[in-house]
């Protein structure tokens, strides 16, 4: 199901009050007589130190996610069409978001989960906020199935995964932050996995296209761990359809999907929009996490930077010149998944504390 949203002719950003998704409620489809918030949305949008790269840190949202965004409109919805219970098949993020506006709405919440499959910062966190926790054996994928028939079957559970629509009515609103910010770049780079969120993000600035609000669409660059990339390889193969991946591997657990339930959409997004997809190895995501918080004091959690990292592969290839203004989008917050941080490599040194200038002076004198 795809939602089509024309936005009003008074539509302005001028005109606009509040911060975060609900700013732009008049472009969230759907009637809210309460909505559930934790004031998600309103990420920053940082500006790099070369070139014309903007990176926007979406692990500033309350859960440390994106899928805060999604999350707020979703679960409104839940409540406004009176369901009580409600479940998600995760590889961690929607997990914790859907567990903790679950929490605030006062609603019973069933989350799926891979067995030992999900970083500990994620599963923590739904923990906490009370969810009843299913783990099952298998990849995220075989949740998702099981989840897809639960609905089917039973129809007092609301499903909160991203082929329900509404979550990606609240995702878009990434596009309008940008659009507000910069006005239009040229790319926008997107970590993929269940491939919801570059569609969102693309038929955002379509709505703002079609407004006449901006006048013309950034091209969507999908990016895929290399041991999970059905989309991306699809796309650089020029395949109409995704070759699925049974048993999907990567460091990147976020995006470690085989058979991603919006691969449709995500294939719509980058082919109407002139873009592409690449995919890198782990080794290339490790890389690039370390860089991002060493160079840019960003850290963002192993699936997230693969869309820096597919910005870089993306530079070496020439898909993209270093002269173009490009938004890196930066899905949720390296404390997500501390077991990939505490892997870099960094120098940890046993002192005694009245000798802590030897170490320094010895630095110094090595040209450290």
């Amino acid at each position: 199901m795809e939602i089509s949203v024309k936005l009003p002719p008074s539509f302005s950003f001028s005109k606009l009050k509040g911060r975060g998704v609900w700013r732009y409620s008049e472009a969230i489809a759907g009637n809210y007589r309460k909505v559930i918030t934790i004031n998600e949305g309103g990420t920053p949008l940082i500006k790099g130190k070369v070139g014309e790269v903007y990176y926007k840190f979406e692990g500033a949202n309350p859960t440390g996610s994106f899928k805060d965004r999604g999350m707020t409109v979703a679960i409104s919805s839940a409540v406004n069409e009176g369901y009580k219970i409600v479940i998600a098949a995760s590889t961690g993020n929607t997990a914790a978001s859907a567990a903790a506006y679950s929490a605030r709405a006062g609603l019973r919440i069933y989350l799926v989960l891979p067995k030992d499959k999900v970083a500990i910062g994620k599963i923590a966190q739904a923990v906490l906020y009370g969810a009843t926790i299913l783990e099952v054996e298998g990849s995220f994928d075989v949740g998702m199935k099981a989840v897809m028939k639960l609905y089917k079957d039973m129809g007092i559970v609301y499903p909160l995964n991203s082929f329900n629509p509404w979550r990606l009515e609240g995702q878009k609103t990434i596009a309008y932050e940008i659009a507000e910010e910069i006005r239009v770049p040229d790319f926008v780079f997107v970590p993929v996995g269940n491939a919801g969120n570059i569609y969102a993000i693309w038929k955002g600035f379509t709505e703002l296209r079609d407004a006449g609000i901006i006048d013309k669409i950034p091209r969507m660059i999908g990016v895929q761990a290399e041991g999970a990339s059905p989309i991306a390889k699809a796309i650089v193969n020029n395949l109409d359809t995704p070759q699925f991946v049974e048993n999907p591997e990567t460091i990147a657990t976020a995006i470690r999907i085989g058979k991603p339930v919006n691969w449709r959409k995500a294939m719509k997004a980058i082919k109407e929009s002139q873009g592409t997809a690449v995919y890198v190895s782990d080794s290339e995501i490790v890389e690039a996490q370390k860089e991002l918080a060493r160079t840019e004091g960003i850290g963002a959690e192993p699936a997230s930077v693969a869309s820096f990292a597919g910005y870089k592969k993306a530079i070496q290839e020439g898909l993209v010149d270093k002269s173009s203004e490009v938004v890196i989008v930066l899905t949720g917050h390296a404390l997500k998944d501390p077991d990939s941080m505490i892997k870099s490599s960094a120098r940890r040194i046993l002192v005694n504390p009245d000798h802590l200038e030897n170490v320094i002076l010895g630095d110094l004198n090595a040209g450290n």
